[in-house]
């Protein structure tokens, strides 16, 4: 479980494929050498499982069906990925409750600067846009947002500075794949009225 609070901005060194899958290596020299085999790490949202490391590079397995559902097979060298590590049991609940499950893939479909900030229209599946209301949570590249606007299959949100200067979305272009993770209790209710309309 994470909070889609970003910890750290990470750097693409390898991308090679290994069996049906790939073999993902990260740059991220501030908390790689803390980490241990077999720990959960958030990257642009997905919750992989870290298979190597050393104090600057991680190493990750990523499956047929994690590149079939994220933006992750899209990735290249050198491209920046937002990183984080799960949520402590202990720590406080920052952004909100992100699983590190990937719903579906969106578009960034516009960028209004606004001052220091911007408002950024994405598109997405409308299965996902009807789990979504304004001013709930959603999960862009594994960042925890608040929605201002949703429409049929398209969804805003406003990017602080800190945002716009600590993670990926800061810089991505138009047209550019990101993943996204509806809220926990938005998928609930969802289904819950899905099943009384039946």
């Amino acid at each position: 479980m994470f909070t889609g609070l970003i910890e750290a901005l990470g750097t693409t060194r390898e991308i090679r494929p290994e069996g049906a899958g790939l073999r993902l290596v990260i740059f991220e020299p501030t908390f790689a050498s803390e980490l241990r085999i077999g720990d959960s790490v958030a990257v642009n949202g997905v919750c992989l499982t870290l298979v190597e490391h050393d104090d600057t590079q991680l190493h990750f397995q990523v499956g047929p069906e994690t590149l079939q559902r994220t933006n992750l097979g899209d990735l290249s060298a050198l491209d920046r990925v937002n990183l984080e590590r799960p949520l402590r049991l202990h720590d406080r609940l920052g952004g909100h409750m992100v699983q590190g499950h990937v719903d579906g893939v969106g578009r960034i479909a516009e960028r209004q600067r606004q001052g220091d900030w911007e408002l950024v229209w994405f598109t997405a599946p409308i299965e996902l846009t009807a789990q979504m209301v304004p001013k709930g949570s959603i999960a862009v590249d594994g960042v925890s947002l608040t929605l201002v606007d949703v429409r049929l299959d398209r969804f805003s949100v406003a990017l602080i500075p800190h945002t716009l200067q600590h993670t990926n979305l800061g810089f991505k272009s138009i047209g550019t794949a990101v993943n996204l993770e509806t809220d926990l209790l938005g998928k609930y209710v969802w289904k819950a009225l899905k099943a009384l309309s039946i």
